[in-house]
């Protein structure tokens, strides 16, 4: 019950406040001039950085964490404990169309425009238009294991305090004024 009286509540508080006041509450960094009709900042708000004049429309969703982590979990016991994030850094002058879904360590440089329902992984060049859905065979779960191992952060038993001054700590670079 209380549950569900704190969500009803969250979300009374999110309608009421701005969009850019709850980014920052959340711990997005981000410069100035910025609009953001987004909501969903993910769960590791703090991971995401942004420059000035960013902009991103209804829906757009940010991922800082690999959910598909579940599958290596129960099969390496080794790795029960692991999580897998990935920091999201923003450039100056970037707008972000409807739905658009940025993932887990994806870096978008200056002047770029991202297309509606767009499925963002990786670098994305300044000074371009890039639209699209990545879905495609990447690899086999071993090679997936074998590819992040060196990356896994075992934070999966921290609460979720620990966790942000842990991801913080690791994360922590310069942020954009």
């Amino acid at each position: 019950m209380w549950n569900k009286i704190k969500f009803i509540y969250r979300a009374i508080y999110e309608r009421m406040i701005s969009k850019t006041r709850l980014a920052k509450e959340l711990g997005v960094k981000f410069g100035e001039r910025c609009d953001f009709m987004t909501r969903s900042w993910g769960s590791e708000p703090y991971l995401i950085e942004m420059g000035n004049d960013v902009t991103t429309s209804s829906g757009v969703k940010f991922v800082t964490h690999d959910g598909g982590m579940r599958v290596p979990r129960i099969l390496y016991p080794q790795y029960k404990k692991a999580d897998l994030f990935g920091k999201i850094i923003i450039g100056n002058n970037v707008f972000i169309g409807m739905d658009a879904m940025i993932l887990p360590g994806t870096t978008i440089g200056d002047n770029v425009i991202i297309g509606a329902r767009s499925v963002v992984k990786g670098s994305v060049k300044s000074n371009s238009v890039y639209a699209g859905v990545l879905a495609k065979y990447i690899c086999s779960i071993e090679e997936y294991v074998e590819k992040n191992k060196n990356k896994y952060d075992m934070t999966k038993h921290l609460n979720p305090e620990e966790k942000k001054k842990y991801l913080i700590e690791k994360y922590q670079k310069k942020e954009y004024k």
